[in-house]
């Protein structure tokens, strides 16, 4: 199927796909022939183990010009700028509930990886549970460089400009309204297609984002797994010299190769990279009283070890129809034992429409820090006439996730954080019609 700008897709969520961009590569009955059309060489990928059940299993067979021992070599270290990996405490981040304003782009000249910085994190990617929530800013596209993760899959929300995946797969295109996925080990190349790109990216250490069980909702809403696209194979093969970067365990590496790594002519299975139009979402909610909890937006879930918790859940609150009678129709004040980190990519969240959370900003709510409705928020919830109203301007997504998010020491010393985000909740004070003790 064709999209914008021109980008052939392949469609279904975990879908067994098959592609070649060369005619009679992709062999017949069998994953490794004992030759490759044109002597291409035979690479599995695999996102699982060996063992684990047919329905978790995660492979894709690729067929390229050269190898990945010949890419992933000689590797050095070099300095990670902002990007950090968990176990990662820098300093005594402040117990509170946090929030800050959108992060200007910079003007000096960076690419997405460059301007990649780590926001908080949580977990440990060494044990390969919780994740790393950055925000990415770019200026310039990758040129000459690739980037490959073994730490994690990279989820991106952009939040201003459309950036062009070439990944070894093939090509995606994703802006704002979408996101996309990489998975762990994939090496890919983020372009730009406007003049500069801001957006959010969620590292999941644990197991891979896959959509929700619905369970007594049913398979008919939410995310649909057709609406997940993937590349169709495309390649390269010049011999452009290229760096490399890689993440480890935590360390960032590099080395130059002679060559472009994105060489894969045709690959077949259910491990890469896919996008999604967030628009294409259908959200539930309530028709008659009160709230659903809000695990009814659960667009895709990293599960954990314990059924029913997550390592790391991705919320998408987009626009939709609130008609519920003799209800506080807002979010009601809470305090989770699972942690929270808002994103806002367009419009205003509906919990905090006095401006203060901007499209672009950020807010970390950790568990059991009680957090709800701003006071204006509150009083139009409380007085407002309960009539069908359609909540147009808003698309906000939360990483939730079982592990407290940790502030790295970049983002603690932010002037975007707001020192006065608490304030916004000192007006609700005691509004009770109850006798108060020593009156009358």
């Amino acid at each position: 199927m064709g999209d914008d700008f021109g980008v052939e897709y392949q469609s279904g969520f975990g879908n067994e796909h098959a592609t070649e961009a060369e005619p009679g590569v992709l062999p017949l009955g069998q994953n490794s022939p004992q030759r490759v059309a044109h002597d291409l060489y035979t690479e599995q990928l695999t996102g699982s183990a060996f063992t684990v059940a047919r329905a978790d299993a995660m492979r894709t067979w690729m067929y390229r010009i050269r190898p990945s021992v010949r890419h992933v070599s000689g590797l050095r270290d070099i300095d990670p700028g902002n990007i950090r990996t968990s176990p990662c405490r820098e300093g005594s981040p402040p117990v509170a509930q946090l929030r800050w304003s959108p992060v200007d782009i910079p003007t000096e000249p960076c690419t997405w990886l460059e301007g990649l910085c780590t926001l908080a994190a949580n977990g440990d990617a060494h044990t390969q549970c919780g994740a790393a929530t950055h925000l990415y800013f770019a200026n310039r596209s990758m040129e000459d460089e690739v980037f490959a993760n073994a730490d994690g899959e990279m989820l991106m929300v952009p939040q201003q400009g459309t950036l062009r995946l070439v990944t070894e797969m093939g090509t995606l295109t994703v802006g704002p309204a979408e996101m996309a996925t990489v998975p762990r080990g994939v090496k890919f190349r983020v372009e730009l297609m406007e003049e500069s790109a801001r957006g959010y990216v969620c590292e999941n250490y644990g197991a891979p984002f896959r959509l929700p069980d619905p369970g007594l909702i049913g398979v008919d809403a939410l995310a649909m797994p057709r609406d997940f696209l993937y590349p169709v194979a495309s390649y390269e093969a010049d011999d452009r010299p290229t760096r490399l970067v890689f993440k480890h365990d935590g360390r960032l590496l590099e080395t130059h190769l002679p060559h472009s790594p994105l060489d894969v002519v045709a690959w077949h299975g259910n491990f890469a990279p896919y996008k999604y139009d967030l628009r294409n979402y259908c959200p539930l909610g309530p028709l008659l009283f009160d709230h659903p909890a809000p695990s009814i937006w659960t667009l895709l879930t990293s599960p954990s070890e314990s059924p029913g918790t997550a390592n790391v859940d991705f919320v998408l609150f987009r626009e939709r129809w609130a008609v519920q009678e003799h209800t506080f129709r807002p979010p009601w004040y809470h305090s989770n034992v699972m942690s929270e980190l808002m994103g806002l990519v367009e419009g205003t969240y509906d919990a905090k429409p006095e401006g203060g959370f901007l499209p672009g900003g950020v807010s970390i709510h950790n568990a059991f820090l009680p957090h709800g409705p701003d006071i204006e928020a509150y009083d139009a919830g409380t007085t407002a006439e309960l009539e069908p109203r359609r909540m147009a301007d808003m698309l906000a997504f939360m990483f939730e996730s079982r592990y407290a998010w940790i502030p790295t020491a970049w983002a603690a010393d932010l002037a975007e954080l707001q020192s006065d985000y608490a304030a916004a909740w000192s007006p609700l004070d005691d509004r009770s019609t109850l006798r108060r003790s020593g009156d009358g």
